[in-house]
């Protein structure tokens, strides 16, 4: 008799062990202190150079025989008003023309990936699309990612360049409107993720 009540549940628990090995999703939160946004951008006198302080974000993929099959979600959440550039004058400028008294985040989601294709050794490219939120205006945006596999984390970097007027953001400006700043900016990413079970 207890022969016949173990047999279904060692079985169902092989089962298990087998998908689990075969594919899987797994969940990640972003690791802030090992991650690094900065946004690059030009002035009439020089160029310069913001970076993120305070973020946070999820992640989850399915893997299959250790292989990456899929991006199932991605988002990312940044403290507007982290953004520094180690100069009082000019984050006060930048802050004004985020409207951080109202629109505390910026935020990404994901929405769907176009492509997935293996680079190197434990390293894909992505093609992806998303929403970027940036002072209360959304936006579609298509953004080229960099998977990387290291043990028990996953680096996600890459490169985007964008229009602050796409954001209904007026490019910030110093000393009386003399010092005007571009309408481009330059975004480059490193983000790390580790895994939420740990």
């Amino acid at each position: 008799m207890k022969k016949s009540i173990l047999y279904p549940i060692c079985w169902s628990l092989f089962l298990l062990a087998i998908g689990l090995q075969n594919g899987f999703a797994q969940n990640y939160v972003l690791k802030n202190a090992e991650s690094s946004i900065r946004v690059a951008g030009t002035s009439n006198l020089h160029d310069w150079e913001l970076e993120v302080k305070d973020m946070s974000g999820t992640l989850a993929l399915s893997q299959e025989d250790g292989v990456l099959t899929a991006l199932n979600k991605l988002e990312l959440q940044i403290v507007a008003e982290s953004l520094s550039s180690g100069k009082n004058g000019m984050d006060k400028n930048t802050y004004k023309a985020l409207n951080t008294k109202k629109h505390k985040a910026i935020t990404y989601r994901l929405k769907s990936v176009g492509s997935l294709e293996p680079a190197r050794a434990n390293t894909y490219l992505l093609k992806t699309t998303g929403s970027l939120t940036i002072s209360g205006v959304t936006q579609t945006v298509s953004i080229p990612f960099e998977v990387r596999f290291l043990a028990d984390e996953i680096v996600l970097s890459g490169t985007y360049k964008m229009q602050m007027s796409t954001y209904k953001i007026e490019p910030p400006t110093a000393l009386f409107g003399t010092i005007t700043t571009g309408d481009e900016l330059h975004i480059t990413f490193k983000t790390t993720f580790i895994n939420q079970a740990l």
